[in-house]
């Protein structure tokens, strides 16, 4: 029977609710009528590529006990746009020698990433064409985790992007964002 009674209060408190003037279910209460929403996310288009990296902008940073390769940033090209993208350039140097160079952003509050543009051996960039242009989830895999690293320890501390390039430089000199878990 206390069951009947706990259900019958809890539909009326509901009810009475849902009828406050103002309130439309979404969270937002009546009280507060300057409540705007959220415009719609607009990312910055025809974004270009910066200078090409030199040795003396690389700032390496960890990726992981068992990454065999080296991962650099060239902390002068690092960004942050009015979109909220940070976006950089990313150096990766394998173990048997080779070096890619690519031009990057990180969109920190989706969590994804996007390939603007690839570095050539003559110090000149392709930029990414149609399908490899798209956002893709940041993903922490044993393999290849640079970008969860960069995510979770340097540009995104907490899911919410650095508000300046030099916070992000800062975060490289330290090895980790000071707000970062």
């Amino acid at each position: 029977m206390k069951c009947w009674r706990v259900f019958l209060l809890l539909a009326v408190a509901g009810s009475a609710a849902a009828q406050v003037p103002g309130s439309s279910g979404s969270g937002r209460s009546g009280y507060n009528s300057n409540y705007e929403d959220e415009a719609p996310w607009q990312e910055q288009r025809d974004v270009e590529p910066p200078a090409f990296p030199k040795p003396e902008n690389l700032r390496e940073f960890y990726v992981s006990a068992v990454a065999t390769n080296k991962y650099f940033i060239d902390s002068s090209t690092l960004a942050v746009g009015a979109d909220g993208v940070v976006r950089y350039v990313l150096v990766v140097q394998t173990s048997g020698g080779a070096t890619n160079v690519s031009f990057e952003g990180m969109y920190c509050k989706e969590r994804s990433w996007k390939h603007y543009a690839t570095g050539g051996s003559d110090s000149n960039w392709s930029k990414s064409r149609a399908p490899r242009i798209e956002w893709r989830p940041i993903e922490n895999k044993p393999v290849n985790r640079h970008h969860a690293a960069l995510s979770r320890d340097l540009f995104c501390p907490m899911g919410n992007p650095i508000k300046t390039a030099d916070e992000g430089r800062n975060a490289l000199r330290l090895g980790k964002h000071p707000d970062s878990i």
